[in-house]
């Protein structure tokens, strides 16, 4: 873990005791705990609070583990595995429920909006399933009411991302392009593909992750391998990877949802 308050490039705690690779981690929004999810089929809870750098709490499935997402109650975590299975793990209770929208289809990115009113999810097959959330109040655990299928992508689909104001949902994937669907009725708003100066060389490769702007009219993508492109888009410059940056190591760009076009 690294303080970014400080100029020390170096991490000031690390957490031991995962054995293979950590594919996703996030916070609390007040702090207090860290959750992680790995190729070890486990996801940890790790107190911030504690001086003991050990997770406090493990829940364990039956594959390795590509997603996690932290409901906007703060009490549930939603886990995504290879096998194709969503967990949903009730924090207050321990107790757990599954869903498989494709079985043995991977399921890559799961994301709830932040007035949890969908769930996302996209696997391995290109396809977005939505769900209506209800619940997740106090005791009340929350429901999934299926919502749509949205054949996003004809390759992998890799990230799914809805913006702040719940608007708009994103989906990256491994035919290079970044899609933004309006939640509203889940139609396609516009492709995004960074171009290529060559003629033979369509796009610049794998779209793997993105993030809104605060104010939702932004998006930054992340692609691999490493390409740097230069984006006339309202004082936007182009965010590229840091030292040592690499293949596999993804560089961003600033996109305007408004004006989707690269020079």
């Amino acid at each position: 873990m690294y303080d970014l308050n400080s100029n020390n490039p170096n991490p000031v705690i690390n957490y031991d005791g995962v054995s293979k690779n950590i594919t996703s981690v996030g916070f609390h929004e007040d702090g207090r705990w860290m959750y992680t999810g790995g190729e070890d089929c486990m996801a940890r809870i790790w107190d911030l609070r504690s001086r003991n750098l050990q997770c406090q709490r493990i829940f364990q499935v039956n594959a390795p583990i590509n997603c996690v997402c932290l409901h906007p109650n703060q009490a549930e975590l939603i886990v995504g595995d290879q096998s194709g299975a969503i967990h949903i793990w009730d924090l207050k209770t321990d107790h757990n429920e599954q869903l498989i929208p494709e079985p043995e289809v991977s399921v890559n990115s799961v994301h709830i909006d932040p007035d949890a009113s969908y769930m996302a999810a996209v696997n391995s097959s290109g396809n977005c399933y939505v769900w209506n959330l209800t619940g997740g109040i106090g005791e009340e655990v929350t429901q999934l009411i299926p919502k749509t299928k949205i054949p996003a992508h004809n390759r992998y689909a890799l990230q799914c991302k809805f913006s702040p104001d719940s608007t708009l949902l994103a989906t990256c994937s491994a035919d290079q392009t970044c899609k933004i669907w309006r939640t509203s009725n889940f139609s396609l708003m516009t492709e995004l593909s960074i171009k290529s100066n060559n003629p033979g060389e369509t796009s610049r490769g794998w779209m793997w992750d993105c993030a809104f702007s605060g104010d939702s009219q932004y998006i930054v993508t992340g692609e691999a391998p490493l390409r740097s492109c230069p984006w006339p888009a309202a004082g936007f410059g182009l965010l590229v990877a840091g030292p040592g940056a690499s293949t596999g190591i993804t560089p961003f760009s600033s996109w305007d949802i408004a004006k989707p076009s690269c020079m």
